[in-house]
């Protein structure tokens, strides 16, 4: 009971304080006031924020209720926004698999769409469960790969080549196109990196995967280069790499900007490449590079092991996983 009245005492006191500061503010304002000129003067002497007085005085003012002249409760009480406990296990398991939040949030976007929870809910998730470090099993986990099937997700990404041909006039680049499941690859050279030219080589690259390796995309990885189209542009259909995805009905997914980790099996291709096919070596012409590239693509794929599949071949565990599928 007394502290019901203690309540209903200091309610009474806050209003009466801010009748007494609202009617000294108004005198002010009308210059009738006999000690200030100023309003700041009028802050000053009350000991008072402008922003806040004029938070409550504005309140007030449009709503007409002395109630709005008390604070009001600020954020939501505890644990009411919690995620569902299928979305935090999700990100649990996601971040077991050595998922950075980034990652977490593009992962679940398709699937939960606009419950996905943001980069920070997720960091949040991950520290109420003592997950926000990785740990040396989950750093083994991130390693391995994450999509299950072929065609689940394919890299795709331009790379520069520096002093590949002996007399070289002009720029040259690779465009490559890689299967997350298997790490069956292939790539294109190219004179420049323009949308229309890497959209033509991308078909040939999807192309070369379905016809040699029956291997056909549901969706695809790019970074945000303008070569690849505009993550937030509303006229996709205007872009050639665009509008090739749509009609081929393949899910266009972007990196994190300045984050090419999240490509990291296209960009570990190309370290490889550079160290077995480019490195101290240079070609009389374009074709021979060609040539020579198509070689190391067929050997990269057929024989070669892989370490980021355990030891496997490309080839050989593709095959496996569309005959089991």
């Amino acid at each position: 009971m007394r502290s019901t009245t203690d309540s209903l005492s200091l309610v009474h006191n806050y209003l009466q304080h801010y009748r007494f500061l609202i009617k000294e503010y108004e005198l002010v304002k009308n210059k009738q006031h006999p000690q200030f000129r100023f309003v700041d003067e009028f802050y000053r002497h009350h000991g008072t924020c402008r922003q806040s007085f004029l938070k409550y005085y504005n309140r007030f003012k449009q709503q007409g209720n002395e109630s709005e002249l008390l604070p009001l409760k600020r954020g939501p009480k505890y644990k009411t926004r919690r995620p569902l406990p299928l979305i935090e296990e999700k990100v649990k398991q996601l971040r077991l698999k050595g998922n950075n939040r980034y990652e977490i949030v593009s992962i679940l976007t398709p699937q939960l769409k606009s419950h996905t929870p943001s980069p920070s809910g997720v960091y949040n998730i991950c520290k109420r469960h003592g997950l926000q470090r990785l740990t040396p099993p989950m750093k083994q986990s991130k390693r391995q790969i994450i999509k299950a099937r072929v065609g689940e997700l394919g890299h795709i990404d331009c790379h520069y080549l520096s002093k590949t041909l002996v007399k070289q006039t002009s720029r040259l680049y690779l465009v490559c196109v890689i299967d997350d499941h298997s790490r069956v690859a292939w790539a294109e050279v190219v004179e420049d990196i323009t949308s229309l030219t890497v959209m033509f080589a991308t078909l040939k690259c999807l192309n070369m995967l379905a016809t040699e390796y029956q291997i056909k995309f549901m969706e695809v990885l790019t970074d945000n280069g303008s070569e690849f189209g505009a993550k937030y542009s509303r006229k996709k259909y205007q872009h050639p790499f665009e509008r090739m995805l749509i009609e081929m009905g393949i899910r266009h997914r972007y990196t994190r900007p300045y984050r090419p980790q999240t490509n990291g099996k296209v960009e570990r291709f190309w370290r490889t490449m550079e160290e077995d096919l480019l490195q101290d070596m240079q070609y009389e012409n374009v074709e021979e590079l060609k040539q020579e590239l198509l070689e190391y693509l067929v050997y990269y794929n057929t024989l070669r092991p892989h370490q980021g599949i355990m030891g496997q071949i490309p080839e050989q565990r593709a095959i496996q996983n569309l005959s089991t599928n």
